[in-house]
């Protein structure tokens, strides 16, 4: 497990402050539990804080330690657990690569040498501000491996040539769909389910008709 620590100072704002929408959202989620039990709201928050700034600030931990009232050092743990949460800035499209064992035999490695060649080393963001990229541990989709999250979305089904095409798209301003490259439906076999594929098995079409008993009498 790599070492994860906030940004240097240099970088961190001076302060951090809840935007309108997030403190209506801050709200709605410190809502869902009992005042003595408030500080279950703190990965909530986190994301919220991340979600507006794009990473998670060293003062952003303080406003939430408040907010909560539990001690930065808890929160500052749970941050630095999960990879979920960006401890330092990072680009407008932050490519999260997996690279566990079932992405890296279907070609992940190649995936992250277009990052490199394209982006950089790890976690440094372009001079445009446009990308930066991560190794992440399992990301749960292996039957369609390799797979990119981008925007908090999955692209699945990957190689070196179909991944460039989207980092292009991404640096033309376009919009990109989720999903299988190969389009591949959920996570069906390549080429397309091979089960099931008779719909009267599965529509109640072939349900046999049941009297319930003990129904009231008509009228």
């Amino acid at each position: 497990m790599a070492t994860r620590r906030l940004a240097p100072p240099e970088v961190q704002p001076k302060s951090f402050n809840w935007s309108a929408d997030s403190a209506t959202k801050v709200a709605f989620w410190m809502g869902k539990y009992p005042e003595a039990r408030k500080q279950s709201a703190v990965i909530p928050l986190l994301w919220l804080a991340q979600k507006q700034e794009g990473w998670v600030s060293e003062p952003a931990l303080r406003k939430i330690a408040l907010d909560l009232a539990m001690a930065y050092i808890r929160v500052y743990e749970v941050a630095t657990f999960y990879t979920m949460f960006h401890l330092a800035p990072v680009g407008k499209h932050h490519l999260q690569v997996c690279g566990t064992t079932p992405c890296m035999l279907r070609g992940s490695g190649d995936l992250i040498e277009v990052c490199k060649k394209r982006i950089g080393n790890h976690h440094h963001v372009t001079p445009d501000g446009l990308f930066s990229w991560e190794e992440m541990e399992c990301m749960g989709a292996c039957a369609n491996a390799p797979i990119v999250a981008i925007h908090d979305y999955y692209h699945e089904d990957l190689t070196a040539e179909s991944f460039s095409a989207i980092i292009d798209d991404l640096a033309s301003g376009k919009d990109v769909t989720p999903g299988s490259a190969i389009g591949r439906l959920t996570s069906a076999p390549d080429g397309g389910p091979n089960v099931l594929n008779d719909e009267t098995l599965f529509d109640g079409s072939l349900a046999k008709k049941i009297k319930l008993p003990n129904l009231p009498e008509k009228a």
